[in-house]
């Protein structure tokens, strides 16, 4: 195959016309003063302005390289050499133009010269294949001194999936990012780990406004917030994160608290207000419940997102404030549309990146993880250590698993419970006893009023049962064996609780063996009478 390469032509480094220019390095030169590297053919790009200097370089290159044939091109970079989108425009013009043979031909990209705007533009056009073969790069000899000096070069080899070090740490450093969304909580549902890394992606990338969903408590404020904080780390922000809850926001002041006001705009505007819009100028707005707005402040927050421009409240000039926003919230803003409550064009531009988070009941498998979390945020906050045995996170994990389980408050309910039990426990050491008592408080708090309460589908097995056995029951069945259990508890004998369970459907046997049927019921579930009642 041919050997071609293809270089954009070095203003400063490639300079020079009287003889003394062979003293010097010039890495275009110096592709072809290598014993061992052999070209057919040289593609150089060069502006039209610097024509004699390209002409310069290429009759040095036919004299350390005859048989090399040469080719100009000329493009056009445009007035600012610095502009990517231009410079960009014109290599990627150039390389469609280009006849590439990649089965006859081999091809290599000089990257030593140009700009580092086309140094980049020619990796982004290698990488996407519009501009194939491979990278080479030129280096000047080690030495100044030596008579011996040589110059040196090296081809770059783009597939990372070769460099076993750098996939590792590129690896590690995303995983970094994932864990730091996640609060350092190794999180074990597929789905909303799938969603931490898109948000991982988006949040890196992007600064479009982002809008957060799922119900009160499911971690919209503590994501938004470590959302900022990862952009702040990554040098992507100047300015500070303001939250607001716009269900705080009422009447006349809610425009004042998001826009600003000048003195004498209203009643009691003693002074100037700059407004929390102003304050997240360079940084983030974390706008939580933004279905609370009002219409007349959503009309205001689009133009802020679409002009950066808004107007105080009282003011004559618009004032200016560049800045991402995150929205939350708990309400279906489309039926908010569909009801008139929620402006469309607003949700059109602020659901551009939509993640919905899931609720705790939703992520039952990630509860043990975040207990685990829960207890050490307890340990920070109040300086005191909070642990629990075994048998009282088995017990604790069996309740907060099960299916019936509704966690109605979200991670805000699990945050309490381990709060109130790490506080009521013995030297810090939560027993059965704190479990029992708190599991009882969340149940309470989840009643509501003219609501028919919900079977307890664990009460009464805890001591027939262990925990891992009770795990591996349906709910549907743990309602009727704690059913059976209750009844055999309060029977004298096994024929007894047979009669009590069984008081329809013996009434049709001709001979009804109860205390038989009952018998290889409980078997099922390896127990027996004796077990259950303590052997009375």
């Amino acid at each position: 195959m041919k050997r071609v390469a293809i270089g954009i032509l070095g203003t400063k480094m490639d300079s020079g016309f009287d003889v003394s220019r062979w003293d010097a390095w010039r890495p275009t030169v110096s592709l072809f003063q290598h014993d061992n590297l052999l070209w057919d053919r040289f593609e150089l790009l060069a502006e039209g302005n610097f024509t004699k200097l390209a002409n310069r370089v290429l009759d040095d290159i036919r004299q350390v390289s005859p048989e090399t044939e040469t080719r100009l091109h000329e493009v056009k970079f445009g007035r600012d050499p610095w502009d990517l989108e231009a410079v960009y425009g014109a290599l990627h013009d150039w390389a469609r133009a280009y006849p590439f043979d990649p089965e006859r031909e081999e091809y290599f990209i000089h990257i030593t010269t140009g700009t580092h705007i086309a140094q980049i533009s020619l990796f982004l056009l290698n990488e996407a294949g519009t501009l194939p073969g491979k990278l080479i790069q030129t280096s000047p000899p080690s030495s100044k001194t030596s008579r011996d000096r040589k110059a040196g070069y090296s081809v770059i080899d783009l597939d990372l999936s070769k460099y076993d070090r750098l996939a590792t740490r590129f690896e590690r450093e995303q995983a970094e990012v994932t864990e730091f969304l996640k609060s350092g909580i190794p999180t074990r549902n597929g789905g909303f780990n799938r969603l931490i890394d898109r948000i991982e992606q988006v949040a890196l990338r992007s600064k479009s406004p982002l809008l957060l969903t799922g119900p009160t408590g499911a971690g919209k404020s503590l994501l938004a917030r470590r959302i900022y904080e990862l952009r702040k780390q990554r040098g992507g922000l100047r300015g500070g994160l303001v939250e607001v809850n716009c269900a705080t926001l009422a009447g006349d002041t809610a425009a004042s608290a998001l826009f600003g006001h000048v003195r004498g705009s209203f009643t009691g505007a003693q002074k100037d207000r700059p407004g929390l819009l102003r304050e997240a100028d360079g940084g983030v707005l974390f706008l939580d419940e933004i279905g609370e707005l009002g219409t007349d402040e959503q009309a205001m927050l689009l133009r802020a997102l679409e002009d950066k421009t808004f107007l105080p409240v009282g003011a004559d000039r618009p004032t200016t404030s560049d800045f991402q926003l995150i929205a939350g919230t708990n309400r279906d803003l489309r039926a908010e549309v569909a009801a008139g409550r929620f402006r469309e064009d607003l949700l059109a531009r602020i659901q551009l990146w939509t993640f919905s988070l899931p609720s705790l009941a939703d992520r039952r498998e990630d509860i043990e993880p975040n207990l685990d979390y829960e207890l050490d945020r307890f340990h920070r906050t109040h300086g005191r250590a909070a642990s629990m045995n075994k048998e009282a996170r088995l017990a604790f994990m069996r309740f907060a698993e099960a299916a019936d389980t509704p966690w109605t408050g979200n991670f805000r309910d699990l945050n309490a419970a381990v709060t109130r039990m790490a506080t009521l426990a013995p030297r810090g050491r939560i027993r059965t006893d704190e479990v029992a008592e708190e599991i009882g408080r969340l149940r309470e708090s989840w009643k509501r009023p003219g609501q028919i309460p919900a079977a307890d589908s664990s009460a009464g097995l805890d001591s027939p049962l262990d925990p891992e056995t009770l795990a591996e029951i349906d709910p549907f069945d743990r309602v009727q064996l704690a059913h059976v259990v209750a009844v055999c508890r309060r029977s004298r004998t096994l024929s007894d609780a047979g009669r009590e369970l069984f008081a329809v459907s013996r009434t049709k046997r001709s001979a009804p063996n109860d205390a038989d049927r009952l018998r290889k019921y409980l078997a099922r579930f390896d127990l027996d009478f004796g077990t259950i009642t303590g052997g009375k």
